[in-house]
């Protein structure tokens, strides 16, 4: 599967004759299942079992590794899992029904109950000052990273998705934007894999800069928050200072969850701009590919829900507990089924300037949330 590294040239005009337009170039391989009003037929489902048991075992064995091994996301591991099965030849073709049925809707599922764990009232309570410096770090983060992937030739795709990864909280972002960016499974594991590569390594980095840069816990906290891309990084990074560190940093990194679902919003507003639906020739109905993307997704209304009955603070955590434990399941889920569908020397050959992007990208919100905490302090 071959990666796009530059801008898809324009549409041929719809006034030509259609005997005289070219051959549409073959469409990327996109990652697709059954839209969730869509019941599969008997035959489907049936088709699909072989799959969603490979599914079911690979999110087993990343809650297992995540259990042996609490540093280590169970997300990560069930993506990681996937590709290699794949690589070494041990999915085969008729797994697949099931591994397309296992990729969209789990995820979208478990995105919708991260809502429940984002408390409205704490991020307010963190006051005008930092919750600018948050704002700001994203937009800064995601827009600078789409301008910077551009220079780098870099396709749309991959470039939207390594800046949502970035800007907001890494492999869920990406697998929520890629219903809007439309990317490969190339695509989503090479953004996954540079939040997890970048990610890590602040997590080694940032403790050792506390003192250097003169943050006090709380304040080395903040930032935290504010620039590192997993939440189980942070937890990791501000964990290493205290819990006066630890604390703020959460908040702060579920206050960037939030801002999630305005950013889907906009960029779906973005590519409904950008690719307006064209008047079908006669006999051609216009293809999937120019469709309008609908501009608010179902799952972010029911994230934007969940949001709202988390905030109300009526679930006790008697519930919340095996929420979260749901949560994990299904984003892993999603991911593993994501990993079956990548070619890793597709990868390996298109990755350099992607790995560029994320540095690059990470140590711009570094920068941008560093220079704004110092300046509202």
């Amino acid at each position: 599967m071959s990666q796009q590294s530059t801008e898809p040239s324009a549409e041929p005009s719809t006034s030509a004759s259609p005997t005289l337009l070219p051959s549409p170039p073959p469409a990327k391989r996109r990652i697709s299942a059954l839209p969730l009003w869509r019941l599969p037929t008997p035959g489907q489902a049936r088709a699909a079992v072989p799959g969603l048991l490979l599914t079911a075992l690979g999110v087993g064995v990343a809650l297992l590794v995540n259990r042996m091994v609490p540093g280590v996301s169970a997300l990560i591991v069930a993506l990681v899992l996937g590709a290699v099965l794949t690589n070494v030849g041990l999915v085969p073709e008729s797994l697949r029904p099931g591994l397309r049925a296992a990729v969209k809707t789990p995820m979208r599922a478990g995105i919708v109950l991260l809502g429940l764990s984002l408390a409205l009232p704490d991020v307010l309570a963190l006051g005008a000052p930092v919750l600018l410096v948050v704002l700001g770090g994203v937009a800064v983060t995601f827009l600078g990273t789409l301008l910077l992937g551009r220079l780098l030739g870099i396709a749309r795709e991959r470039r939207l998705l390594i800046a949502t990864g970035v800007s907001i909280c890494g492999a869920s972002a990406v697998a929520a934007m890629n219903d809007s960016a439309e990317g490969d499974e190339d695509d989503v594991m090479t953004a996954v894999a540079i939040v997890t590569l970048f990610g890590t390594l602040a997590v080694l980095a940032l403790p050792t800069l506390r003192t250097t840069l003169g943050l006090d816990s709380a304040t080395f906290g903040i930032w935290t928050g504010a620039s590192v891309h997993e939440v189980g990084q942070v937890v990791a990074t501000a964990g290493a200072v205290g819990a006066a560190a630890l604390a703020p940093a959460v908040i702060v990194k579920l206050t960037r969850v939030v801002l999630l679902a305005p950013l889907i919003v906009a960029v779906n507003l973005w590519q409904r701009r950008d690719r307006p639906i064209p008047a079908p020739r006669e006999g051609h109905p216009p293809t999937p590919e120019r469709a309008r993307p609908p501009i608010v997704p179902l799952f972010v209304i029911g994230f934007l829900i969940a949001v709202g009955v988390g905030s109300a603070g009526v679930l006790p955590e008697s519930v919340l507990g095996p929420v979260s434990v749901l949560q994990t399941v299904l984003l892993s889920a999603g991911l593993f089924a994501m990993g079956t569908g990548v070619r890793l020397g597709a990868l390996a050959t298109s990755s350099a300037r992607s790995i560029a992007l994320g540095a690059l990208a990470s140590l711009l919100i570094l920068l941008v949330t560093y220079t704004g905490l110092m300046l509202a302090t």
